[in-house]
């Protein structure tokens, strides 16, 4: 299942940043459903997907994400699970389950690691902090197309408190760090 999504993604995806990132919330999103006893692989592929569409079709982002993932034969409930984390951004599909929150919720927030772990001397998430991240997170100017505001409705979703989430990303993001570039 991963190496169909994998290659998906890369169809459609020919920036290594966004590849990276695809592989940054895959990596967190396998995380959360371990923490939750629910399918890894599952939930990994929604993440490793999420942004199938954005490289190609960026004015038309979880809009065209449908007709990619119906034409490869992902079910409904897989593509709500994609689409759901554009709610109230470029999509009025909302977030209903808890992997569709956690997906809403750590998107942009895994940008923000990402950018708050490569200003590291050491350039990775192994020796990042929570409080690193938070200090970021408040600084507007730093990863400025981050929406901190995303970020804190999903964390209000999920009813989990901002730090305890930016903790689960970072170890999330540590389990894959070779992978993923941190």
């Amino acid at each position: 299942m991963r190496e169909k999504a994998l290659a998906l993604l890369k169809e459609y995806n020919q920036n290594e940043a966004l590849v990276r990132h695809g592989l940054q919330v895959e990596a967190i999103m396998r995380h959360y459903a371990a923490q939750a006893g629910e399918d890894v692989e599952y939930w990994g592929c929604v993440g490793l997907l999420h942004d199938v569409d954005y490289e190609k079709f960026p004015e038309q982002h979880c809009k065209k994400a449908v007709e990619i993932l119906k034409e490869n034969d992902y079910d409904d409930a897989f593509i709500h699970a994609v689409v759901s984390h554009g709610f109230g951004l470029v999509c009025d599909v909302e977030p209903e389950l808890y992997m569709e929150k956690v997906l809403f919720t750590i998107d942009e927030l895994s940008g923000l690691i990402n950018a708050a772990a490569i200003m590291r001397p050491s350039k990775s998430v192994m020796d990042l902090e929570v409080k690193s991240v938070k200090k970021k997170f408040k600084d507007k100017r730093f990863a400025a197309g981050v929406d901190r505001q995303v970020i804190l409705d999903g964390c209000q979703r999920l009813g989990v408190e901002l730090d305890q989430v930016i903790e689960t990303c970072i170890v999330g993001m540590r389990a894959n760090h070779e992978e993923i570039g941190l």
